[in-house]
């Protein structure tokens, strides 16, 4: 029998596999104070990213297997990384409308934020913000910008989640870390591949193409030149959940 790959083991392969290599790249298209980002994170810098978020998931939220944590983000690339530092502490990713109910919330939005029952980190999305404007209606929320970087960039789970344990829960259905990496063998090894939708998606197909030493270029928003970029960045896959 097969022993199943787990998200924190890809995130090891991809760093072990080439550090320095691109392995997510952001484009935000979407009319805003973001609008025109581009993002490019190496296997070496993701793994920076997801330690100190899962850092601050163990050491402030407690959070280990059996806990749930909610992304209340749309599909970017912090949302990536908050769910490789959820499924590095074991824990469990909650998306769609259950978010809200999770033991953990990470959310880029204040009211959300004040209004949780329990553990909240409140998000922002612009690249370069070291505060988030409106951190004080968040109700004692974190805010990640400012704290994020002073956490640990290594990370060592206090417990491993179990193969059975649910690794994604989205829309009433739950998806186990035993059968959350799921590749596709129309890929090839070492993909370029293009996404963008829906959350719970882009999560499933980021994982796919990161277990077979690939990458994912990560659009947000439509423009017309979307071919010449695709070209530019070398995607081998389109796999964008198109409108």
């Amino acid at each position: 029998m097969t022993t199943p790959t787990l998200p924190a083991e890809v995130l090891v392969r991809m760093v072990a596999s080439d550090p320095g290599r691109p392995r997510l790249t952001w484009y935000d298209d979407e009319s805003g104070p973001t609008s025109g980002e581009r993002i490019e994170l190496s296997a070496r810098v993701l793994a920076n990213w997801v330690s100190k978020a899962a850092n601050l998931l163990q050491d402030d939220a407690a959070a280990g297997p059996g806990t749930t944590v909610g992304l209340d983000l749309p599909a970017h690339w912090r949302s990536l990384y908050w769910a490789l530092a959820t499924w590095s502490v074991g824990a469990t990713v909650v998306v769609g409308a259950a978010a809200a109910g999770a033991d953990v919330l990470v959310t880029d939005s204040p009211t959300a934020a004040a209004g949780h029952g329990g553990d909240a980190v409140l998000v922002s999305l612009p690249a370069l913000a070291r505060r988030h404007p409106e951190a004080d209606d968040a109700g004692g929320a974190v805010d990640e910008a400012r704290e994020l970087a002073t956490h640990g960039d290594h990370f060592a789970p206090m417990s491993d989640p179990e193969p059975g344990d649910v690794a994604l829960a989205a829309d009433s259905v739950d998806t186990a870390y035993g059968s959350v990496v799921v590749t596709d063998d129309g890929w090839g090894t070492s993909p370029r591949v293009a996404l963008g939708g829906e959350l719970e998606r882009v999560l499933r197909l980021a994982l796919a193409a990161w277990a077979v030493d690939g990458s994912v270029v990560l659009v947000r928003g439509q423009r017309d030149d979307l071919a010449d970029r695709f070209a530019a960045e070398g995607v081998t896959i389109d796999a964008r959940e198109l409108a």
